[in-house]
């Protein structure tokens, strides 16, 4: 079978998945994934959908508003909720199940609203290349029996994007952007002060051009990891001051650039193997 068939077979499959699942919740980041999908539930379902976004400290105001955005430009039906995740103890705390007590939280207030509004399910974007990482926040939505369409009907990050750009959806190459709590080494608290001055810094730099990028911040340090193929332009003297100016008004007192650059999920990489096993639930 051609790619584009084997492509095609896959989107016939989602929206019959879709159709199944008759009125859905989607929960929607504004990410290429959950966009997608919301898309996609929406031109099966019409108004028999609903996108479903947290508005939390940990979602950045430019991608909230991103978010809105796209779902307005689309006609996909959208509600936004608050979360409280930091009025979670397990979740401020910040241990390697971060994910799992934001995840429990989010999809806590989508049953509620489930029940309310009487849908008949919730879907979230979780896609095939996901299985392969660090992702507590996946035993969340199975204890929350949520729907996981894109990964059911077999279809990776790259397809998800292929798709999305054959259909016109301005996100398809959108940079991947997990939370704001991602960004602070673990067994630092996540506090709100924390978050404002990860989205700041992150601000300051696509402000100078940087298109794909992390602040990772640990404590008096801040790490910043640009793409590979922005690093040239990270790597010289009057952008390292800048890069310092920027920073040490935001309070760290050590600035360093990452020279492996961008890579998601880097702070993964400082949990015990033992942690990266066990899964919350």
């Amino acid at each position: 079978m051609a790619v584009e068939d084997a492509l095609d077979a896959k989107m016939s499959v989602l929206t019959e998945l879709l159709h199944a699942s008759r009125r859905v919740l989607v929960a929607y980041s504004g990410g290429v994934d959950s966009a997608f999908l919301a898309w996609a539930a929406h031109r099966a379902l019409g108004t028999d959908m609903l996108a479903v976004i947290a508005d939390s400290p940990s979602l950045a105001r430019t991608h909230l508003a991103d978010a809105v955005a796209f779902a307005g430009e689309q006609s996909i039906p959208l509600e936004v909720i608050s979360t409280a995740e930091l009025d979670r103890a397990d979740y401020v705390r910040n241990d390697g199940q971060r994910c799992f007590h934001c995840k429990d939280e989010l999809f806590t207030a989508m049953e509620n609203l489930r029940s309310r509004r009487g849908f008949a399910s919730i879907a979230y974007g979780v896609n095939v290349d996901d299985q392969g990482d660090f992702r507590p926040g996946q035993q969340a939505a199975r204890n929350h029996h949520v729907a996981a369409p894109l990964l059911a009907a077999g279809l990776g990050k790259k397809e998800i994007r292929e798709l999305a750009r054959r259909s016109g959806l301005r996100v398809w190459d959108k940079p991947a952007s997990a939370c704001l709590s991602s960004r602070i080494e673990y067994g630092r608290p996540v506090t709100r002060e924390a978050l404002e001055v990860v989205e700041k810094g992150e601000d300051a730099l696509r402000a100078l051009g940087f298109r794909q990028l992390r602040v990772r911040h640990h404590g008096e340090t801040v790490r910043i990891e640009i793409a590979g193929d922005e690093l040239a332009h990270a790597l010289n003297p009057a952008m390292a001051a800048e890069f310092t100016r920027i920073f040490k008004a935001l309070g760290f007192q050590f600035v360093t650039l990452d020279l492996e650059g961008f890579r998601s999920g880097s702070m993964n990489s400082l949990l015990p193997a033992e942690a990266l096993r066990r899964q919350a639930g």
